[in-house]
């Protein structure tokens, strides 16, 4: 009996010992979405796996390659004209969602107003967000939609909020979404007023970055014509053999190379100048 005393005992102390002094297994923080998938996110191709995207980009470039050497029968300029159709999807991906956070933010201001009119009609909030997928923004209507069914099989508020901040994948739309959190928590006359708030705060943004992106469409525009005009030149002379011919030599690649980083640099020097203070997700 004295030795099962001793050996619980035993056991009891160590485990108290266990608990202060050994270390801990810390829980990896969440790396969240690579670059490429949320890329995808924000212009609403979620769907589309980022294996799959890379393997368009891949194809393509081979194809191009392939192509270009066909007809000019030279392999540096075959390869530089495939390096660009490599980069040509994440081109359009990224105009595509660019162009998707402009339409958000021009119709957010509309689709609070919407809200803001439900709730003084007497509709609780989830009613008047469900509400939208019928007499919302065009643009916001689908995810809308997926808040409504999410909200009507779950019935958490919260967790359907979650869900429509992943469909949007907009950091305007975030900000919205974490300011109905906060007008769901506050409630009563609070609601109303935060709504206009928040609608006169989304108008004023908008208006603010439509003049400063109107300004910079200068240097945007002169930084893409500046980089294309050298390779479309040389697209031309594939028409001329005996001209494109002498880019196969040593000193031909190293020109063609040395254009290449040239390029590359000046454009993304420009574009660091001219750019806007980008949104950036703070609140996903």
């Amino acid at each position: 009996m004295g030795a099962v005393v001793g050996l619980g005992c035993g056991v009891g102390l160590l485990l108290i010992w266990a608990a202060f002094f050994l270390p801990r297994a810390e829980k990896a923080p969440d790396p969240g979405p690579g670059r490429i998938e949320a890329l995808l996110a924000r212009a609403g191709m979620a769907s589309v796996s980022v294996n799959s995207f890379l393997i368009l980009c891949a194809v393509i470039g081979v194809l191009v390659t392939v192509l270009m050497l066909a007809v000019s029968g030279t392999p540096p300029v075959a390869l530089v004209f495939g390096v660009m159709a490599t980069y040509l999807p994440v081109a359009v991906v990224t105009g595509r969602a660019r162009k998707r956070q402009r339409e958000f933010a021009e119709v957010w201001p509309e689709a609070v107003d919407n809200l803001a009119s439900a709730v003084r009609a007497g509709l609780s909030l989830p009613e008047g967000l469900a509400a939208l997928a019928e007499r919302g923004p065009e643009p916001l209507r689908p995810a809308f939609e997926k808040f409504a069914r999410d909200y009507q099989v779950t019935g958490r508020f919260n967790d359907a909020l979650d869900r429509l901040k992943e469909v949007l994948a907009d950091p305007v739309g975030d900000r919205v979404v974490e300011a109905l959190r906060i007008a769901r928590e506050v409630g009563g006359g609070e609601l109303g007023r935060l709504l206009r708030n928040l609608s006169g705060y989304l108008r004023e943004d908008m208006r603010t970055r439509s003049e400063l992106e109107a300004r910079q469409s200068w240097a945007v525009n002169g930084a893409r014509m500046a980089v294309a005009a050298p390779w479309l030149v040389l697209l031309m002379l594939c028409s001329q053999p005996e001209v494109i011919q002498r880019y196969a030599a040593p000193g031909g690649a190293l020109v063609l190379a040395i254009g290449a980083i040239c390029c590359v640099v000046a454009y993304r020097l420009m574009m660091r100048i001219g750019r806007l203070p980008v949104e950036r997700r703070i609140l996903a």
